[in-house]
């Protein structure tokens, strides 16, 4: 079965960490690009973070640069996203993201989120 499963969200105090957890099944990991979004209550989706397909470059939307790392394990079909500093305003669903680069099979596979709460 083709999919992204996310894990390790939950509720963290302000200036806190959290690592939140990419696990990918059915489809070729090493030929996608892999990313993370987030979407708070009655806003739209916004991208966060992305990995390149061989893991050489990274991206960071402003409002997380130099907080958080993206990171990939291609042995084990993980993407990463280390969340450092938090503030209330990272407060929303994260969504992985695998968007394909090369090769064969679906051409975006999105997971169905995992709950991060940034409040004291």
């Amino acid at each position: 079965q083709v999919q992204v499963v996310e894990s390790g969200g939950g509720l963290v105090q302000p200036g806190g960490s959290l690592r939140l957890s990419c696990t990918a099944a059915g489809f070729t990991f090493r030929s996608y690009a892999l990313r993370w979004f987030r979407q708070a209550p009655g806003t739209e989706r916004e991208y966060v973070a992305a990995i390149t397909r061989d893991g050489s470059t990274t991206g960071y939307a402003d409002s997380v640069k130099g907080r958080f790392t993206i990171s990939r394990d291609d042995a084990k079909n993980t993407a990463n996203l280390h969340m450092n500093s938090v503030k209330p305003d990272d407060t929303a669903v994260y969504f992985c993201n695998a968007h394909r680069i090369s090769g064969s099979g679906p051409l975006d596979v999105w997971g169905r989120g995992t709950q991060v709460t940034v409040s004291s």
